[in-house]
């Protein structure tokens, strides 16, 4: 499903290699918009520009490249990016402070931006109208880095369609939206709305999600709404919104460099849902816990020690704390070696869950991430400047 209205362009315009490394998606009409970005203190020039342009609410195309994130290259980064947005900009007949811009990849490394910038001069020759229908799996496939499957979700709501597509598979930790994503939908709804809509969806999803710990300096999450289905119950549309965005978010969670398995981790009954998301990411950020997962160990003395790291939550006792692993009780109840091996079984999918009962309150929260293997190790070993 694809929203109406929405154009495109993928390609390889020779960033790096030969696969596609260029995505370029516009509406034929303006569009109310909203976005989230990193909050790492390096951020690029482009989390920076597109920031400023988002600030009337309103944007009418995104462009993006892969395999070079341009930060940390200077003014000759923040030119490179104004460059790929003029170009954008001029194609589309449009201001520059319509387009968006977005870049993943290498870190450090100089921008080829005239690669870039020809492309969408070749582009000019037939301007907008020359554009294909959008490909949502072209587009994911043309901002994949070192991503092993492309990620895409769509949904229907009344007359309207939210579709997404998401990159990420290592450097990912919540502050933000710790990736890329676009959402494109056709519904109508006003900027106002739109941006509140979009930042409660994206706390309870993409801020939920670790990989490694780590937040990139690259992060956007993007939301284009170009009303051409009209009017959709709010309601409706941000169950439609959270649903694709937990799509993606599970899909890169089981995309992790070297995953073997998605990590659900849920804390239940606890004093806030800030308590419970705090706790669950000390879990599902833990080392021990992710190598355990790995192995298919259901070692609940690891998952304890995640929980007692939360040293400021005095409310937390072990007296009233209860641990499952794939639903089966571990602790405090003593289990049989049986027990174990059963659990253990459970494990072995590809998918593994874990629940804490902190005996504090009602409130809980959900957290994503994946076991930890040795070839994350390998993956980034290998790559390099």
């Amino acid at each position: 499903m694809v929203p109406r209205g929405f154009v495109g362009d993928v390609a390889n315009v020779g960033i790096k290699d030969d696969s596609l490394d260029f995505m370029l998606v516009a509406s034929e009409v303006a569009c109310s918009a909203a976005g989230v970005f990193t909050k790492n203190r390096f951020a690029g020039p482009c989390v920076e520009i597109s920031r400023a342009h988002l600030l009337d609410g309103k944007l009418r195309a995104v462009v993006a490249v892969s395999k070079n994130a341009n930060v940390a290259t200077g003014e000759e980064g923040r030119h490179s990016a104004q460059e790929v947005i003029r170009a954008t900009a001029e194609l589309l007949g449009v201001t520059p402070e319509e387009v968006a811009m977005a870049a993943t990849g290498v870190i450090g490394r100089p921008l080829p931006v005239e690669r870039v910038t020809t492309h969408l001069a070749g582009l000019c020759q037939s301007g907008f109208a020359g554009l294909a229908p959008l490909d949502l799996e072209a587009a994911a496939r043309a901002i994949m880095t070192t991503d092993t499957v492309p990620k895409i979700a769509s949904r229907s709501v009344g007359g309207a369609v939210v579709a997404g597509i998401a990159k990420g598979v290592g450097m990912i930790a919540p502050d933000m939206a710790t990736l890329l994503a676009f959402f494109f939908t056709d519904a109508e709804i006003a900027p106002a709305d739109l941006d509140a809509m979009f930042r409660r969806v994206v706390e309870v999803t993409f801020n939920c999600l670790s990989i490694d710990t780590d937040t990139s300096t690259s992060d956007t999450a993007l939301v284009l709404a170009n009303g051409m289905a009209g009017p959709v119950q709010m309601s409706l549309l941000e169950e439609a919104l959270h649903a694709v965005a937990l799509s993606l978010v599970e899909q890169v969670a089981s995309d992790g460099e070297g995953a073997t398995k998605l990590l659900e981790v849920t804390v239940e009954n606890a004093r806030d849902h800030a308590q419970a998301k705090r706790v669950a990411r000390l879990v599902v950020d833990s080392p021990l816990v992710k190598t355990a997962v790995h192995g298919s160990d259901p070692n609940w003395g690891r998952v304890a020690m995640a929980v007692g790291k939360a040293q400021d939550d005095l409310d937390i006792l072990p007296g009233r704390t209860v641990i499952r692993f794939a639903g089966r009780e571990v602790y405090p109840t003593l289990v049989t070696a049986g027990d174990l091996e059963e659990i253990s079984r459970d494990m072995g999918g590809k998918r593994v869950s874990i629940v804490v009962s902190l005996g504090c309150g009602d409130k809980s929260a959900t957290v994503w991430g994946c076991d930890l293997s040795a070839d994350y190790v390998r993956i980034n070993a290998d790559y390099t400047t």
